[in-house]
């Protein structure tokens, strides 16, 4: 959702998202299914966006640099989220970027020499380059049916409800041409990528949005347009990738309504790999407000972010989340709760974004973690060979407890720490380190011996 540059997403997405209605917390169900690697093991992956809206053409995802994919594995993640833009990839129907495709494959090279997966997103704001100047969905393949479209310099988010970026939406959905457009961009794509060891999956699209029915409030919409035009889009996109790449993990979003606790209408897509991949972003805080732990807010959107997964049995990824401005005063508390949150239900999150500087950087000007964002680098279960039971991390203290099968490898991602930190393994189990040096990031392998329950502790060492 963010765009880089602009300061907040302004009163429109407020007062859109304000006609939610608040509601109550409710007991936390059952959490989704894990993600899991080739070999069973339950993955969790914790990382950041990587995105280039300020570049195009001959110059497209130049603002990547190696320093990136290694800055962000030296701090102990292990997930990239790429957006890549259909505008770029295919500037002319049918002709397609050789020099494109070799950029994204440069970043994903750096990423296997980190050893970073990513998931590569077919990313748009407000459609694409047809309105405003923005990315994602060429001009070539925008149609507005002649109605107006206004730019909203302060508030970027509101351009979404210009009637002619609606009528844009509804022609992706509706039109033949457009449909077979999309699904041979995503062939050209995946059959491309499908065989680079960094490629872990796709997100068919970023945040898509549609056409506000006269009478309708924004949940309403939301529904609709995620039931009956977005279930059918991936279904069809599922079947173009599902030709030239069977492998790899299709992540699907539903509309930014999400965000507020609206549980999504989505469909079921028929694909035995499928990641339900919401984003979670607040409209308070994206027009610049402090976090209120007392609004229910979070509480909320974990509530309704589990229901789609567990009846369709689906992993979840948060796609993007983080807060305008980390620095307010209960951004501290923003972050822990969150975390925790996350933790309950989904299998990794990747925060927006990987930069250095801008409000929603990771790290400022000198690559330092801006205020709070440090939180988000903390140890935790990569992989796990058997049945995660807990997880769980306070006060410079991790813990996993899992039920190993036996022979298996389960892989605990420590980061930097200034004293460092010391390992502790009971049950039928080992660990290949026993302590971590100070700054040092490390993939403890913790090797079971034989099948029971496994508890292994990451204990900080405090400094003098």
């Amino acid at each position: 959702m963010p765009k880089r540059r602009l300061c907040t997403a302004g009163p429109a997405l407020a007062a859109a998202l304000a006609l939610l209605v608040p509601g109550t917390a409710q007991a936390r169900p059952q959490a989704p299914p894990p993600l899991t690697d080739e070999r069973g093991r339950a993955l969790t992956l914790h990382g950041w966006n990587l995105a280039d809206k300020d570049h195009r053409g001959e110059d497209a995802l130049s603002g990547i640099t190696e320093r990136h994919l290694r800055d962000m594995a030296g701090r102990g993640f292990n997930l990239a989220r790429l957006a890549v833009f259909w505008d770029d990839l295919e500037p002319r129907p049918g002709r397609y970027s050789e020099r494109y495709l070799r950029k994204i494959e440069r970043i994903l090279d750096w990423a296997h020499t980190y050893r970073i997966r990513v998931v590569v997103d077919a990313h748009q704001d407000v459609y694409g380059p047809g309105f405003g100047g923005h990315r994602g969905i060429p001009e070539w393949a925008t149609r507005t049916d002649g109605l107006p479209y206004k730019p909203h310099p302060d508030d970027w988010f509101a351009e979404y409800f210009e009637p002619g970026v609606q009528a844009a939406f509804e022609h992706l959905y509706g039109d033949a041409d457009l449909r077979r457009a999309q699904a041979r961009m995503w062939q050209v794509l995946a059959g491309r990528l499908a065989s680079h060891p960094a490629v872990f999956g796709y997100d068919l699209i970023n945040e898509p949005m549609g056409r506000l029915l006269p009478g309708e409030d924004l949940p309403t919409a939301a529904r609709r347009v995620e039931s009956t035009r977005l279930t059918p889009m991936y279904r069809r996109i599922a079947e173009a990738i599902r030709r030239v790449d069977r492998k790899h993990w299709l992540f699907v979003e539903p509309t930014p309504a999400a965000g507020e606790g609206v549980p999504t209408g989505l469909g079921r897509i028929p694909d035995p790999k499928v990641v339900y991949a919401p984003h979670f972003y607040n409209a308070a805080m994206e027009a610049g407000r402090d976090y209120d732990p007392a609004s229910g807010w979070l509480e909320r959107y974990e509530a309704a972010v589990v229901r789609y997964p567990r009846e369709h049995r689906l992993p979840v990824v948060v796609g993007e989340w983080g807060p305008l401005n980390s620095a307010l005063p209960h951004m501290g508390r923003f972050y822990e709760d969150a975390l925790a949150s996350m933790g309950r239900y989904a299998s990794g999150w990747a925060s927006w974004e990987w930069c250095y500087g801008g409000a929603y950087c990771a790290l400022d000007g000198n690559g330092r973690f801006q205020a709070n964002k440090e939180r988000t680098a903390s140890p935790y279960a990569a992989a796990v060979a058997g049945e995660v039971r807990s997880t769980s991390y306070e006060a410079g203290r991790y813990r996993l407890e899992y039920r190993a099968r036996g022979g298996g490898v389960t892989e605990v991602s420590v980061p930097p720490g200034p004293g460092g930190w010391a390992v502790r393994v009971s049950g039928p189990a080992r660990a290949g380190a026993a302590v971590v040096r100070p700054g040092e990031r490390r993939t403890v392998r913790v090797r079971a011996t034989g099948p029971g329950a496994v508890t292994v502790t990451v204990l900080e060492r405090r400094t003098a």
